[in-house]
């Protein structure tokens, strides 16, 4: 390969879409995974049009388990080397919806799939040195409440609208507890991780509350949640030589400031907690 390569999951629309473009235009060979079909072919007429490089697209429903372990599998057996992984595939989900592997659709989506995902392609980026993950987590977060790993792994009760907010913001506490986990698993000379909060962004994210298709073009009329914005940081954690051996950091869309992960997922202790129950809970989900 002549050309360095990043994974962006979420590549089809919004914040992934417009950080694929930036790595494209950098010189990246784009590998996409995605879930549509037809958003990936959109995505890569679009990517064609700022590279002659190869684009390439793995299709795959990351709030499956057993799909995010398949594609990670066949990411890592077509490429020698990865050198920058983006998890950006991310749901609010405002009532409950569980999977056919019986999880809360938001924790696969927004945490237990990118888990997967990321072990699956670890061997392959820790033999790609010097090697980024980048998590994309969120302000909400700070509305997660309480965290009880173990048993927020596995909740599946149903939640109103209004109650979806803290429970969106404990998946993406989740991730950067986990950021910050994984970021003492590894050696942060040969990959390291790090996670952002890419500020309110108007894209499909919301895109099961009624009347966001609406609310999004006003909002873009106005100038406001311009994802634009949010992909810039995500590109920043992902290339700039300056973080080139930062690891475990949590930042701000706001100039790439330093965030201290919300309470109360701070402590190390809970984050390990955390990190021994996904796996627990994995390893019996994959061998079942």
């Amino acid at each position: 390969m002549d050309r360095p390569l990043a994974v962006i999951t979420g590549a089809t629309s919004g914040l992934g879409r417009i950080a694929a473009l930036h790595l494209a235009r950098q010189g990246y060979r784009i590998g996409a995974v995605a879930r549509s079909r037809s958003k990936a072919e959109a995505l890569v007429d679009d990517l064609r049009t700022v590279t002659d490089g190869p684009v390439d697209v793995f299709h795959a429903d990351l709030g499956l388990i057993s799909d995010a372990r398949r594609v990670g599998e066949e990411i890592a057996a077509h490429y020698p080397r990865v050198d920058v992984l983006v998890n950006n595939a991310g749901l609010h989900a405002f009532s409950q919806r569980i999977t056919a592997e019986g999880f809360a659709e938001m924790t696969a989506v927004n945490y237990l799939g990118p888990f997967v995902l990321t072990e699956a392609l670890r061997p392959r980026l820790t033999g790609s040195v010097p090697a980024r993950i980048v998590n994309v987590a969120s302000e909400a977060s700070r509305r997660a409440g309480a965290i009880a790993p173990a048993e927020d792994l596995r909740r599946t009760d149903p939640y109103s609208r209004r109650e979806s907010m803290a429970l969106y913001g404990r998946t993406k506490l989740m991730t950067i507890m986990w950021t910050q986990e994984l970021a003492r698993r590894l050696d942060a000379g040969k990959v390291t991780v790090n996670c952002c909060d890419p500020g309110f962004n108007a894209t499909g994210l919301g895109r099961d509350l009624p009347g966001s298709a609406v609310l999004q073009r006003l909002l873009h009329t106005l100038g406001i949640g311009d994802p634009r914005k949010g992909a810039d940081i995500i590109v920043r954690l992902a290339t700039d030589p300056a973080l080139a051996r930062t690891s475990g950091g949590y930042f701000s869309v706001r100039d790439a400031r330093p965030l201290e992960c919300p309470e109360p997922g701070r402590d190390a202790r809970v984050q390990q907690e955390l990190w021994d129950a996904t796996v627990s809970l994995l390893a019996g989900h994959l061998t079942g």
